[in-house]
């Protein structure tokens, strides 16, 4: 049976085409065109190595924390879910949050910030930029275009997930004059769900990992008020169990919590506003998905301790000092010497620049942590990382 959509919701049938005509898209299967969007991602490449790209610990020498990978399931899980419960379409929404972190370079923000340097005199790097980039011309899996050739509303959720860009960046802006994503404007209701599945999967996520790391303790997890009202109910259920058995009925409760507020506000901003089709969406002038004003403040200061006492806990800030150290290293070994470049690389680099520097930026980018890793002892020489990197 095929479930109803509300009439906000994206139609695959009347999507906004793709920049090449594939001609008969029914000769492969049964799938429409966000469910083709989502295959053409999980099967490509560069959602592959996100299995080896920083989520919060660099190269983890643990096998149960989270890596990009991993973390944009989690995503596509808990959006799917949401746009089940709206109305949405769930395989655009899918689509736009298993694709949403592809464009992270190697080391995550630290690796992103050490490109930002490296390219300030070329535009700099944004990893929402080189993810049109790479999924519009260096994934390239086709024989006649470059690019994965996704339909212009996918292409559009990811580069307005946070809602409209006013000053892209010139990768964007590449994106956006070969295939007009109408910066200016709201995005799709799936793409909105999209980022704030992404907030609701990692400000949860990561406190699993920074308690099975030793960074996160406890009692100082209990001083935030979303933490704490979870707890109580938690302990309420299951008032025998240690501590340590319950951390991840603590997480689904605190997503559940997130994920039915948000659910419950949407509905009624949705109802407020009056819109009554995709286009008026785009054209109401503000965002429709969101959490009520008390559970957002909750989440801005689980977010602002997060920031305090795990994304910038010594032993992070020492790790993401490793990681510069490797990005920074490659990307001036590669500008001193294009002979170290790979085949392919090496013979597609422009003479001038910028082209030349965000040709290198683009090789880097696309690296893995390890692979990272393994180039820069390789090509620059030792390099000292701290413990459990």
């Amino acid at each position: 049976m095929t479930r109803q959509q509300a009439p906000w919701a994206a139609d695959p049938r009347a999507h906004g085409g793709r920049l090449h005509d594939e001609g008969n898209e029914t000769a492969r299967g049964p799938r429409d065109a966000f469910q083709r969007d989502r295959d053409r991602i999980i099967h490509s490449i560069s959602f592959r190595r996100l299995r080896h790209k920083t989520q919060v610990f660099m190269a983890p020498d643990g096998d149960h924390f989270r890596v990009r990978l991993t973390h944009s399931l989690e995503v596509a899980q808990i959006g799917r879910a949401i746009a089940r419960a709206l109305g949405l379409n769930e395989d655009l929404t899918e689509a736009l949050c298993l694709a949403h972190d592809i464009g992270h370079p190697p080391f995550g923000h630290a690796g992103e910030d050490a490109l930002k340097d490296a390219l300030m005199g070329a535009g700099g790097f944004d990893h929402n930029g080189h993810t049109l980039r790479t999924l519009t011309l260096l994934d390239s899996p086709y024989p006649r275009w470059r690019g994965l050739n996704l339909t212009w509303d996918t292409l559009e959720g990811l580069a307005k997930h946070n809602g409209p860009v006013r000053r892209p960046g010139w990768a964007l802006a590449e994106a956006d004059a070969a295939f007009p994503l109408r910066m200016g404007e709201w995005s799709s209701l799936e793409a909105q769900v999209a980022a704030l599945a992404d907030d609701i999967a990692y400000d949860n996520h990561d406190i699993d990992d920074g308690l099975r790391a030793g960074l996160l303790t406890f009692d100082q997890m209990l001083a935030v008020g979303i933490v704490a009202e979870r707890w109580d109910e938690v302990r309420a259920q299951f008032p025998d169990d240690p501590p340590d058995r319950l951390v991840g009925e603590l997480i689904r409760a605190q997503i559940g919590a997130m994920v039915n507020d948000l659910i419950a506000e949407t509905r009624r901003r949705i109802a407020d506003s009056g819109v009554q089709s995709v286009a008026d969406v785009r054209a109401c002038g503000r965002c429709l998905v969101g959490f009520s004003d008390k559970v957002r403040e909750q989440e801005r200061t689980l977010k602002r301790f997060m920031y305090a006492n795990l994304y910038h806990h010594p032993s992070q800030l020492a790790a993401a000092d490793a990681a510069r150290t490797v990005v920074t290293g490659l990307f001036a070994a590669y500008r001193d010497d294009p002979a170290l470049l790979p085949d392919g690389w090496g013979t597609d680099l422009p003479a001038d620049e910028p082209g030349r520097s965000r040709h290198i930026a683009d090789f880097i980018a696309g690296m893995t942590d390890r692979f990272a890793i393994a180039r820069y002892r390789e090509l620059v020489g030792d390099l000292s990382l701290p413990e459990g990197f």
